[in-house]
């Protein structure tokens, strides 16, 4: 958990005011039961454009919820829904910040609580799994350790990155990995944040990483997000934003909107697109 108090230091120390963000509740009875816009057919149920709550998000870092999943965790907790986060290292190995491990560690949990205040999020886990070998940790462990969580929260989906990470990064996929075996084992969906096909290419084109992307038809959630307020989080953590170009070119190319994908432990059944 992230008591009230030590968000409010956690966003001090970052030089940040901890905000209240509220809900109109008439535009939200006006997106639907999931918070999302929806365009349908009178006299139709409406399409869920978020994932059912209670959410547990499942990242490898302290900033993954703010620089990957920002937009969609605070549309979670806008429309509502009860969001949680499972963060499965310290982020300690990072070559930003320039810290030794165990004062970057402690730097960046001050971080990861100022964003988690800003996103508005339930509670905060953190396990010491190692940062850039999570890959080395067994699935099974971890995903017990997903299963753990999601049940302490009692969680109804999960949210974390697409498979192959997004950009390609080895804890990334691991975390997602662990993620979709947990879904598994429980009967309950997870869902992966994807690029779209053509903003993946140009950051590969640009940057020269794997960035993986997915056409629209291999989308199953589209969800509105407030970049605004993302951007907001994302400034908590600013042991990582020095010389993080890739980040702000993302931000700068993407919509205002992410997609979603329903991952499943014998994969989605629908390709990448390069």
């Amino acid at each position: 958990m992230v008591p009230a108090d030590r968000t409010r230091a956690a966003c001090a120390q970052e030089g940040f005011r901890a905000r209240s963000w509220r809900v109109d509740p008439l535009a939200a009875a006006a997106r639907g039961r999931h918070g999302g816009t929806v365009s349908r057919e009178p006299g139709t149920a409406p399409s869920p454009s978020l994932p059912r709550g209670p959410v547990l998000a499942v990242c490898a870092h302290p900033d993954d919820e703010s620089f990957g999943l920002g937009g969609v965790l605070a549309a979670c907790t806008a429309a509502g829904e009860a969001t949680h986060l499972l963060c499965l290292t310290l982020g300690e190995r990072s070559t930003l910040g320039g810290l030794a491990a165990p004062e970057l560690a402690e730097r960046r949990i001050a971080e990861l609580d100022c964003a988690a205040g800003v996103l508005g999020l339930r509670s905060v886990a953190r396990r010491t799994h190692p940062d850039g070998a999570l890959a080395a940790v067994p699935l099974d462990a971890l995903a017990d350790t997903v299963v753990d969580e999601a049940r302490r929260v009692g969680a109804a989906s999960l949210l974390t990155f697409d498979e192959g990470g997004v950009s390609g990064h080895p804890d990334h996929e691991q975390a997602t990995r662990a993620a979709v075996a947990a879904g598994g084992r429980m009967a309950i969906p997870v869902y992966g944040w994807a690029l779209p096909h053509a903003l993946a290419a140009q950051l590969a084109r640009e940057t020269g990483q794997p960035f993986v992307g997915r056409p629209r038809g291999a989308v199953d959630l589209v969800v509105p997000v407030d970049r605004a307020r993302q951007w907001t989080a994302i400034r908590c953590h600013r042991s990582q934003l020095s010389g993080n170009r890739v980040l702000r070119r993302r931000l700068a190319l993407a919509a205002p909107e992410e997609w979603l994908r329903e991952l499943r432990p014998d994969g989605p059944g629908r390709p990448a697109a390069g």
